[in-house]
């Protein structure tokens, strides 16, 4: 072969890769000696920004919406007269009661029997006067007879509007936890929820009732939570269980939500063993007070809500990474995080 035929074929070849790819799609960049049809390009393009768009909008058009609307009165949407909040001493439950009170509502406070539901309980029959009532009912959700105790404090009256917002996180290695102290966080996080629920709820179907069931539930719900194991998997729990009564109940009148708020700046993170990571995010807690009209706006709207940039910077990992990929990429590399390290 002659110098010159080499380096005409030379020549041909890198015209061959220089020339204008002739597909426009997301193929326009394989090699130019594979053939791709144009139709295969254009179908391949649309598949995926299909599917993109379907990943993003479902999520970005109802949540849009929510936010949007304007803020409700449960009072007023459900022609209710009383609601009841669980973990109502302080935090987002306090929040809660104040608001629902501010919207007329009578409120049943729940909380462990300790002097700081009594000091809510004054404080908030003085700030309300005559124009609300208010019960407080001392029980501890992670163990006992509070179910019982619930039933019978309420008897009387026809709670409308559930806010099942009690809930607080263990922290370190699973198996370094006691059974039994292990077992009474998920009765409080998770069970206790349910149970409380299906008192209420059956209630208000007897006597057709409108009314809302409403789950605090946490950003943490929607990704791996290592070293707080429990509280993830029951913040997931509650998310998944609100999903699925709520399409029972919604057309029996009883709107059910569960709100993911981002990070807040309460007690509730007192009596958890400090973490990096848990540091890092309460960099960008919000006050309880701020949460309150935004638990409440979405409610009869959507059964998910996400609050606060965390949970849906939480939401919108999951829809670039796959759950199962996501745990198993942090399984490899968690021996050199500094939690595991100071956990181990």
């Amino acid at each position: 072969m002659t110098q010159d035929s080499i380096a005409h074929r030379g020549v041909a070849c890198a015209r061959q890769f220089a020339s204008p790819p002739t597909t426009m799609g997301v193929l326009r960049y394989v090699p130019t000696y594979v053939r791709v049809p144009a139709f295969i390009d254009d179908s391949v393009s649309f598949v995926l920004a299909f599917y993109g768009l379907i990943a993003l909008g479902t999520y970005w058009v109802p949540k849009a919406l929510a936010s949007a609307l304007p803020k409700q009165n449960l009072k007023h949407k459900y022609g209710a007269s009383w609601a009841l909040v669980t973990g109502a001493s302080s935090g987002i439950g306090k929040s809660l009661a104040i608001k629902l009170a501010e919207q007329g509502l009578n409120v049943v406070l729940v909380a462990i029997d300790e002097p700081l539901l009594e000091t809510t309980f004054v404080e908030l029959k003085e700030r309300f006067g005559a124009r609300v009532e208010f019960r407080k009912v001392g029980c501890d959700l992670s163990r006992g007879e509070y179910l019982e105790t619930i039933s019978k404090a309420t008897s009387d009256i026809d709670v409308q509007c559930v806010f099942n917002n009690a809930g607080y996180m263990l922290t370190g290695f699973f198996d370094k936890q006691p059974l039994d102290k292990l077992m009474a966080n998920h009765e409080c996080n998770a069970t206790s929820a349910m149970k409380i629920s299906h008192v209420f709820v059956t209630r208000m179907l007897e006597k057709k009732l409108k009314g809302c069931v409403v789950f605090t539930s946490s950003a943490a719900a929607c990704q791996p939570t290592p070293f707080s194991a429990l509280y993830g998997a029951t913040k997931a729990y509650i998310s998944s269980f609100a999903a699925n009564i709520g399409v029972e109940l919604k057309s029996r009148g009883i709107d059910v939500c569960a709100v993911h708020p981002s990070p807040v700046a309460s007690a509730f993170y007192d009596k958890a063993h400090k973490l990096d990571s848990l540091n890092f995010f309460m960099k960008l807690a919000v006050k309880p007070e701020e949460l309150p009209d935004e638990i409440i706006r979405p409610i009869g709207r959507v059964l998910w809500h996400d609050i606060g940039g965390v949970a849906i910077g939480f939401r919108m990992l999951l829809k670039l990474f796959d759950y199962g990929f996501f745990a198993t990429l942090i399984s490899r590399f968690a021996h050199f995080m500094g939690d595991y390290k100071k956990n181990l």
